[in-house]
């Protein structure tokens, strides 16, 4: 009897990993860089887990070459990494730092020299603080510092980078900074965190039309989204309301401007106790929606709710980071768990893709983040296995090849992590690298999973 093997990935599909620069750079006060919200959340007591900092993370500011060998060794063909707005340009105003471009050209030089492909994120959550003391990101100045800064790296790097992000889950950093306060800065003001996402959109169309005038023509731009899989408990209506209500906030806040032009009206309703949405000022959504070259998209696990009752507890043990949305319960999905306590399901990463293939025709979709976090220590031979973190990424490729099949336009898929890093609120307690970081003594180790996912990049099958 003959076996058929299941297709694998297309020629020319990307394969990378990701990286943020707050999780791992280090050099916190070196060669210019100034503070960022996230050097001042990790100074708050009670805060970061076990007082962490980002201070020194996993000193890839002096130890890049080796990482960079570390990746040509697994073969990468993309390396997704975002630049330290502090580093590159000191309290978020004025002239580019010199001493910070440099370090972005040399990685960059460095991964081309290697054949690997740089990838930039502009944003990924580290706001100069001295930005955050003037109104941060819920003051629409914030918006506009963000396209100066961007058209600063966009002349640095614009001969060296061909695919840009301009923000890295803008969900995260309107709603859990300023809403729930579990990130950095820490605010709680559902308010505030509603005009922050406004601005952030804001602040996306504004790069995109800055990097526009400095990066060549072939260069595309795109921003990475982390939408809600969002399920509703029952089919009942009220149920169902919820699902909407959490899509809302999660998904359509932002897809509702960057791709279509309008916020949508039911979100304008959900919230209008919370704000009259005047912050949304004319002209903002035709900048905000901006021609897209790419889309990335992050995902871990699906989100369950319900409608709440007389008898339920109050959804979160603090304040919300759903707005308007107070009366929805979230519900941990069955089956297996990874340390984060997140669902093992693929089936919501397949779904997320299929979603932007029919919302999106024609736009290219990359997987810019996709992992999970396990208890990895090293065995007494000091080699790391982590058979959990291969049945993920293997169960998730394989939900990515059957979008694929169906007709996603899925072009490219980036781990995460790298390394193990700063977890931001978790600080170095969860470890999402596929190579294990001693942080006593910068050691490196490749997991059993690196090298799984080496010969995946190789074959394009993650058998």
């Amino acid at each position: 009897m003959t076996v058929t093997r299941p297709p694998g990935f297309p020629p020319g599909f990307l394969w990378g990993a990701a990286t943020a620069a707050y999780q791992i750079e280090g050099a916190a006060r070196e060669d210019g860089r100034t503070l960022s919200i996230w050097d001042a959340f990790c100074r708050m007591p009670g805060r970061v887990l076990g007082g962490d900092t980002g201070d020194v993370a996993c000193d890839h500011y002096h130890r890049c070459a080796e990482d960079v060998r570390l990746m040509a060794g697994l073969g990468l063909g993309a390396y997704r990494f975002s630049v330290s707005w502090p580093r590159v340009q000191p309290t978020g105003r004025g002239p580019a730092n010199p001493r910070g471009l440099d370090f972005y050209r040399a990685l960059a030089d460095d991964l081309l020299a290697h054949g690997i492909r740089p990838v930039v994120t502009l944003y990924h959550w580290d706001l100069p603080e001295e930005l955050e003391e003037a109104g941060g990101w819920p003051a629409r100045e914030t918006a506009l510092r963000f396209a100066d800064y961007a058209r600063l790296v966009g002349e640095a790097l614009g001969d060296r980078v061909g695919l840009w992000t301009t923000l890295n889950e803008p969900w995260c950093s309107a709603f859990l900074g300023y809403a729930a306060g579990v990130h950095a800065p820490g605010r709680q003001d559902p308010a505030a965190a509603l005009r922050a996402a406004h601005h952030l959109n804001l602040a996306h169309g504004l790069a995109c039309g800055a990097l526009r005038t400095v990066l060549p023509a072939t260069a595309r731009l795109s921003v990475t989204l982390n939408p809600g899989v969002v399920r509703a408990r029952t089919g009942s209506c009220a149920d169902l309301d919820a699902q909407r209500r959490i899509d809302a906030l999660a998904t359509r806040i932002f897809t509702g401007p960057l791709l279509h032009g309008a916020y949508p009206a039911d979100l304008l309703a959900d919230t209008r106790r919370i704000t009259d949405w005047s912050f949304v000022r004319d002209g903002d959504t035709d900048v905000i929606k901006h021609p897209l070259d790419a889309l990335g998209l992050n995902y871990y696990a699906p989100t369950v709710v319900s409608a709440a009752t007389d008898n339920d507890p109050p959804a979160h043990g603090g304040p919300s980071p759903w707005p308007g949305a107070e009366r929805v319960v979230f519900h941990q999905p069955p089956g297996k768990r990874t340390a984060m306590d997140w669902a093992v399901d693929p089936t919501g990463l397949h779904e997320m893709l299929m979603r932007f293939t029919r919302e999106t025709p024609g736009l290219p979709l990359y997987v810019t983040e996709n992992g999970a976090a396990y208890d990895d220590k090293p065995d007494a031979g000091g080699r790391v296995h982590d058979p959990e973190r291969i049945a993920y990424v293997r169960a998730h490729l394989q939900a990515v090849l059957r979008a694929l099949a169906e007709g996603a336009d899925v072009r490219g898929y980036f781990l995460w992590s790298l390394l193990d890093n700063f977890e931001w609120a978790y600080g170095y307690s969860k470890r999402f690298g596929m190579v294990y970081v001693d942080y006593a003594t910068q050691a490196r180790i490749p997991k059993s999973s690196a090298q799984w996912y080496a010969r995946v990049v190789r074959t394009g099958r993650p058998d």
